[in-house]
């Protein structure tokens, strides 16, 4: 039976192969993010789309009424939203203080108040039994990420996925979160990557590669299905082995 399937940053990287993934089983997908020209590029069959900023208020409640009116209930809802601040503007300022509040308010924003404002809009319109809450996270939650301010981020989505877990239980919906290592062939770094750093974040893996927008997905894809449905309030790394180092 064909399902809602919710993404937020739908249009490229992790999300954008989720949402192959639940296109080739059938499920009628919507793909969330700011920019409408690479939602509707995306070509991904059947897919809707809506251009939101979601860490802005009306925004998603914009997001809430489509859904009302296009889905009705939400199966899956999957957080792929977020980044580290590299395609964002820089701090209007060279005073370190004022660089500290602008780095953190714009790590904060991209990664946990789009996650936890989507979840709130649509969490009443959420299959009860059978829905499904995924968040994704990073290996930078358990590892630091230099400035502290991504890692910090995106580590406060465990202890809200894990509450949502005991709130939402009980009518049969589950919440996990999976937390990628190096991921290649995304916009994540935003041309920043250079050989050096990529050679390192692979020499950390286990298995010798970086991960793949796939690898993700097919992690996202398994913790939707019934065959998951008594997994809950876990985090899932996928990282080649790269979070316990060498």
């Amino acid at each position: 039976m064909a399902r809602n399937v919710v993404i937020s940053g739908g249009g490229t990287g992790i999300g954008l192969a989720a949402a192959r993934m639940f296109a080739a089983d059938g499920d009628r997908v919507l793909l969330l993010g700011r920019r409408a020209e690479v939602l509707e590029k995306a070509g991904v069959p059947g897919a809707l789309t809506y251009a939101a900023d979601l860490s802005e208020v009306e925004g998603v409640r914009g997001v809430g009424e489509f859904v009302a009116s296009e889905l009705g209930t939400v199966d899956v809802l999957v957080h792929g939203a977020g980044g580290a601040g590299y395609l964002e503007p820089q701090a209007d300022s060279d005073d370190p203080l004022d660089i500290v509040a602008h780095t953190w308010s714009v790590n904060f924003r991209l990664n946990t108040l789009t996650a936890a404002l989507l979840t709130e809009a649509l969490r009443e319109r959420l299959a009860s039994p059978g829905g499904r809450v995924l968040f994704l996270s990073s290996i930078a939650a358990y590892r630091g990420s230099g400035s502290g301010a991504y890692a910090a981020s995106k580590a406060a989505l465990h202890p809200y996925a894990f509450d949502l877990a005991r709130q939402l239980g009980p009518r049969g919906v589950t919440v996990n979160v999976v937390a990628p290592g190096y991921i290649e062939d995304t916009e994540f770094f935003g041309g920043t990557m250079d050989d050096a750093r990529r050679e390192h974040l692979i020499a950390e893996t286990s298995t010798g590669r970086a991960g793949t927008p796939g690898d993700v997905a097919e992690t996202l894809h398994w913790l939707a299905s019934p065959a998951a449905g008594h997994v809950t309030a876990q985090v899932i790394q996928v990282n080649g082995g790269a979070e316990r180092g060498h």
